[in-house]
């Protein structure tokens, strides 16, 4: 069958309550396809859908839904439902769930969950908001390095049901502190007999609890790994973070990145991240945007107030308004591409701190050339608009106001990482508006000063 007529079979089996058939034919469907059909569904057929599939694949499905649709599915299920739901949720998925919503319903949650995992999931939500504590997962295997291999193989048969992953074997002494970490083909391999101290080369690597979670992704990247173990200042294994849960950490990132260059405002930690603009509501995103714009519409004012104080260069030489938007538009446009460069440069670790001289340097040259190769185009257009000195003038003030706006572009993302900001905050808005205030202030100040106005 395709997919409108499965769809249609899906909800012929739920308006029939033929719940045997309905979970014998979503059991083949991957969790992202069943949440997918869920959400497409009308109310009453979306909760009877999901109150008919297994526990298991309940809470696979619902891990897939985003915070607002997982919020308001869980307002429709009755409060035995939703404690089974919580209780089946792996504990990285409970805590991404729990710490997206507003205090009072999380505490309110919390009381459907049982003892051992409330204990666990407030272990979890201890941790600050962005460490790599609050998307780990307690749920591990390891061994201790005195045993055997047939022992540890006999433990990992009996426990790995529960695990997470099960790739890598983490060796750890009485005392929780880890030692190594071992492939379990080596494990495979092994004389059965043989030691796992025997086995150990401790080459691993971990994280700790309290570390960024994009460090962690820097991590699983540089070292191929599919799961990182996370410790405590002691080396204490508290659990693992693994690629799946880092990819959606990257691509959180990459969204708000995105969100800052565009100047859009992002409040992280909260469900207001515009994850879907499709189903976005008007008034999220007009709340994401007008603080920007207002604050652009601020800093703009000193433009125009640059412009006002150039008015009798203006009214004596009016053939300078005629490459005001195109000069500034190009300072703008110069700055906005070191600015997109250098944040992209310093967030994958190309470029450090230390590099920023190298980079000035770097900058000011390209910059140069650019300015150089625009202010002769520009010429062209200014000989036959205005003749030869209007064409020095525009020229030579493309060549500064491209410099300066490449300037200002590139070294505004160090600024702000040195001061611990994030540098995509050095968004294109932004650093038009700044471009295009200094742009007027040199165009009109070259022309005052060539044209003896």
């Amino acid at each position: 069958m395709d997919g409108k007529t499965e769809k249609a079979h899906i909800i012929k089996l739920i308006k029939k309550k033929k719940w045997a058939d309905l979970r014998k034919s979503l059991a083949v469907w991957p969790p992202a396809e069943i949440a997918e059909l869920l959400m497409s569904l009308d109310l009453s057929e979306r909760v009877l859908l999901f109150r008919s599939l297994p526990r298991e694949l309940a809470a696979d499905v619902f891990a897939e839904l985003d915070l607002q649709q997982q919020d308001f599915l869980l307002r429709e299920l009755t409060t035995q439902e939703a404690g089974k739901l919580l209780t089946d949720l792996s504990p990285d998925d409970r805590t991404a769930f729990f710490e997206e919503l507003p205090a009072q319903l999380t505490r309110r949650l919390f009381e459907l969950l049982s003892p051992k995992d409330m204990r666990e999931a407030r272990q979890l939500l201890g941790y600050p908001e962005e460490s790599v504590g609050r998307v780990m997962t307690p749920e591990f295997i390891s061994v201790r390095p005195e045993w055997t291999v047939a022992r540890a193989l006999k433990y990992i048969r009996k426990k790995g049901k529960d695990s997470e992953t099960i790739n890598r074997i983490y060796v750890t002494d009485r005392h929780g502190k880890l030692l190594d970490d071992i492939p379990l083909r080596r494990l495979i391999l092994a004389n059965p007999r043989e030691k796992i101290k025997n086995l150990m080369d401790h080459s691993f690597v971990s994280i700790s609890a309290f570390s960024d979670r994009e460090k962690a992704v820097e991590m699983i990247k540089k070292y191929d790994l599919i799961a990182l173990p996370v410790v405590d200042s002691q080396g204490i294994l508290l659990g693992i973070v693994t690629v799946d849960d880092l990819m959606d950490i990257e691509e959180e990132e990459v969204t708000e990145d995105f969100h800052k260059i565009a100047g859009v405002s992002v409040h992280k930690g909260g469900m207001d991240l515009i994850e879907n603009i499709r189903d976005a509501s008007v008034s999220l995103l007009f709340r994401r945007r007008i603080v920007w714009l207002i604050l652009l519409v601020v800093v703009n004012i000193f433009s125009g107030a640059g412009i006002a104080y150039f008015e009798d260069v203006i009214i004596k030489a009016v053939t300078l308004v005629f490459f005001l938007p195109l000069l500034i538009d190009s300072g703008g446009n110069a700055g906005s591409q070191a600015s997109t460069l250098m944040v992209r440069a310093l967030a994958t670790g190309d470029v450090k701190l230390s590099d920023w001289s190298r980079m000035l340097g770097k900058e000011f040259l390209v910059s140069g050339i650019l300015g150089l190769t625009m202010g002769f185009a520009v010429s062209l257009i200014g000989i036959f608009r205005g003749g030869p000195m209007i064409a020095i003038v525009v020229s030579l003030a493309m060549i500064c106001i491209v410099v300066v706006g490449s300037i200002i572009g590139m070294c505004l993302p160090f600024i702000l990482t040195k001061f611990g900001r994030d540098p995509a905050t050095a968004s294109a808005p932004l650093i038009t508006s700044i471009a295009d205030i200094a742009g007027v202030l040199i165009y009109f100040s070259i022309a005052t000063w060539l044209l003896g106005l």
